[in-house]
């Protein structure tokens, strides 16, 4: 074809990026590379071996260990001496290092990115446009969090050894987001890339080697989902960061609960891509390229379930159906393409039988009848529309570049859809009327909302999801804290959990009895009787009863979250009102402390000065979360776009409580106050040894305003409520303090719904310590932050 022909017809010619550096970089490794451990690339001790492969045409690219645990061990071992050096450096030095980092990544980009578009298949346009200069960007962003350390996380420490798993939609921006905030805040790093995508994360560290970063600080171990147990196993390793599937999240939740291993898990998605009727539909239809189709769709947060009003539907979908027409889809390394391959045949698979099945399922299919290369994994871009929110298409994670279109009437309609959902990592509001895309956005069950754009993401705004989508957050101040460790909590020692005094028989007492009174539950705002009838005494330290509780059951706490479910107004109560209610509960305790100080000598055989100071320090601490009610707010982060994102801290829900043993007031207070202040509704299971002091506090919560539902008491098992709690798919949140098989249930049992655990693993708390036992460290637990991206336009 001539010149000509092509400003004739304007057609696309191939536009190819030079691949010769990325393969000689594997001509000089031979294109076979073991693990890098403690400054250098060592060979398996099994001496096994694994292939990988290039996507776009299935040929072999290179042969990579296979990490077994004698080669965990090393990288662990390595990462731990080296670990105190890293953390004792000034933070101005461990700054300069990401820095160099940073520059390195900027001067190696292309050749980056061309290794990246090889081994993982997307198009060169997203690797060299997006993904390197952002993981560029996550260092330069941490090498500032370094140097400011010490004055702004001046009351925490680094968590230690972190091993992170990465996943191979991003290989290379993963890496960024794990290893630089760790890196930053003075901890060392054991990196296990997936098994698809290792190549960049390899590359990366011979070059973070150069750059002059100590050895033992950054070990990579090559392997498959064998060698990622293995550092989810391992001992030494004082957390694990993971992206990846939920299915597999769920696993290491299970396999880490009760280790103490600090846990942050970034998993899938089934974002919803709203559209109202005012919107900017062709803007919208670009929003959506971006969403789906961008990264193949291999895209935790891809928008994949499209909600369009149903006034502009005909509108959005026709219009859709023809961009759809010029998208290309070719080699990686053309410059001209929009959409690369599918990262393996396995994947491929995948997609081809959930889209079967949606087909099955009565969607109506639209792909775009495009030029695909014939040789390895493609897939079109494709549209499945008419879907019913209950089909699997809807409901499941493709993971691929295949959008599923319903449509919806009223706002309210939007938001009950695009909640209908197990995932909650992101959403897309399209709307000209910025009220309208704001109060929606508040309603989602998301961490990420994007408002008029989509897939926006930056180093100082947090990104993370709610529900089944994991928990925590990477980026940002609000990422820098899962790193860290407060300092008050070091050397906690294990609690010694109280002997349950026996009941000892009256003799020869023939006074007059007090009059018999069985203390009740309290659920929904009224007082309860326990759905099982039974009671449980309640013995002072000489063996005298001094009352009784009811003994819950599975089905009181079940009663009790119903309760807390319908008290949902609690959460969107405007925080001074949240404030007054809680001094009116600070107030009216004051009146009867000695009544309260009285309850907890006799039950607890504490001195009367110990019990009173337990009352006093019991109203400060209400009278500290009233003060932070409205003041525990959110930032306005500035990335760099023409936009703001507004991190927003918002309620968990419904949250339960297993108060310590100990401090039966104060414990009591110091769990559910945050809760409260922050907006949650909280069932509450009080010191099983000393239950009358909150059994007694409803009486106060009667006299105080406070909503029905918004706090419920069941008495009775820590152990067994907290199961039920634990296992509840409509509880939100475990906090649990005890004994350290309690701590290890609740973690386990809360993988159903991949629920927010607060443990302390057996470790007594000083209640009377404020830096121990108030503030942020337990706002920042009661609450999931949501960034709502807002750009500006033009």
């Amino acid at each position: 074809m001539t010149v000509a022909t092509y400003f004739d017809e304007m057609s696309y010619g191939p536009a190819p990026e030079a691949d010769t550096e990325a393969r000689d970089w594997l001509a000089r490794h031979k294109s076979s590379f073991g693990h890098f451990i403690n400054g250098a690339f060592v060979p398996s001790t099994s001496g096994k071996t694994f292939d990988t492969f290039e996507p776009a045409t299935g040929k072999r690219l290179a042969k990579l260990a296979v990490g077994d645990k004698a080669d965990v061990d090393k990288a662990v071992a390595a990462a731990r001496k080296a670990q105190v050096s890293w953390a004792r450096l000034p933070g101005h030095l461990r700054a300069r290092h990401l820095y160099a980092l940073a520059r390195m990544i900027q001067r190696h980009a292309r050749l980056i990115a061309v290794v990246e578009a090889i081994d993982n298949g997307k198009p060169i346009r997203e690797t060299r446009d997006i993904d390197v200069p952002l993981a560029a960007r996550h260092f330069y962003h941490h090498a500032g969090w370094a140097q400011i350390k010490d004055t702004e996380f001046a009351d925490h420490v680094p968590v230690g050894v972190v091993g992170q798993i990465i996943p191979w939609n991003f290989p290379f921006l993963m890496l960024a987001w794990k290893i630089a905030p760790a890196l930053a805040l003075g901890n060392t790093v054991v990196l296990k890339p997936a098994e698809f995508t290792s190549l960049t994360a390899l590359l990366f560290a011979e070059l973070a080697a150069a750059a002059g970063l100590p050895a033992g600080v950054l070990n990579i171990v090559t392997g498959e989902g064998e060698t990622g147990a293995l550092i989810v196993d391992h001992s030494d390793i004082d957390k694990i960061a993971f992206t990846g599937s939920t299915e597999v999240g769920r696993i290491i939740r299970e396999r880490t609960a009760g280790s103490g291993k600090s846990l942050t898990l970034e998993l899938g998605g089934k974002s919803p891509f709203i559209v109202f009727d005012d919107a900017d539909v062709d803007g919208a239809v670009e929003g959506v390229v971006d969403a789906i189709w961008f990264n193949q769709g291999q895209v935790c947060c891809a928008g994949s379930r499209l909600l369009v009003q149903e006034g502009i539907a005909k509108l959005f979908h026709d219009r859709l159906k023809r961009r759809m027409q010029t998208l290309r889809v070719g080699l990686p390394l053309d410059k001209a393409i929009d959409m690369g391959a599918i990262v393996a045949p396995v994947q491929l698979s995948r997609i081809e039988a959930l889209v079967k099945k949606g087909l099955a399922e009565g969607a109506e299919l639209h792909q775009a009848q495009i030029e695909i290369p014939k040789s390895g994994s493609f897939y079109p871009p494709t549209l499945l529309s008419g879907v019913q929110p209950t089909s699997i298409v809807a409901t499941e994670e493709i993971f691929g570049p295949v959008a599923v279109s319903m449509t919806f009437r009223t706002p309210e309609e939007a938001v009950q859809l695009a909640n209908h959902s197990r995932y909650g990592l992101s959403a897309s509001v399209w709307s000209e009327t910025i009220g309208l895309a704001l109060n929606v956005a508040a309603k989602l069950a998301a961490g990420v909302v994007w408002v008029n754009a989509t897939n926006l993401f930056d180093a100082a705004v947090g990104f993370g999801g709610k529900r089944e989508s994991g928990f925590g957050r990477e980026g940002g101040r609000e990422g820098c804290y899962e790193y860290l460790k407060p300092k008050a909590w070091i050397g906690r020692k294990a609690r010694v959990l109280p002997n349950l005094p026996e009941l000892k028989p009256v003799v020869g007492d023939f006074s007059a009895p007090a009059i018999d009174r069985t203390t009740k539950l309290f659920i929904g705002g009224k007082q309860a009787r326990p759905d099982g009838n039974y009671s449980r005494p309640v013995v002072s330290p000489k063996g005298k009863m001094i009352g009784e509780v009811g003994d819950g059951n599975r089905k009181d706490i079940r009663n009790a979250v119903v309760a807390a479910q319908a008290a949902s107004a609690w959460s969107s109560a405007t925080t001074h009102n949240r404030a007054q209610i809680l001094y009116y509960i600070a107030e009216n305790l004051s009146g009867r402390a000695d009544e309260f100080a009285a309850r907890i000598a006799a039950m607890a055989g504490s001195s009367a000065a110990a019990a009173r100071a337990e009352v006093d320090a019991s109203i400060a601490r209400l009278f500290t979360y009233g003060a932070w009610a409205d003041k525990f707010e959110g930032a306005v982060h500035s990335p760099p776009l023409r936009g703001v994102a507004l991190a927003m801290p918002e309620p968990l829900g419904v949250a339960g409580v297993i108060c310590p043993p100990e401090a039966p007031l104060l414990g009591f207070v110091s769990l559910v106050a945050p809760l409260v202040a922050m907006g949650n509704r909280v069932v509450a299971v009080p010191s099983e040894a000393y239950p009358l002091a909150a059994t007694d506090f409803y009486s106060i919560l009667e006299t105080s305003d406070v909503p029905a539902g918004v706090i419920n008491i069941v008495t009775g098992s820590a152990i067994e409520l907290a199961k039920t709690l634990a296992a509840h798919n409509d509880v939100d949140a475990v906090w649990a303090f005890g004994s350290d098989e309690l701590s290890a249930t609740v973690e386990k049992l809360s993988v159903g719904n991949l629920k927010r655990t607060f443990v302390d693993y057996g470790k007594a708390t000083d209640w009377n310590d404020r830096a121990a036992a108030e503030g942020t460290l337990f706002l920042r637990r009661a609450v999931d932050v949501k960034n709502i991206w807002i750009p500006y336009g033009e």
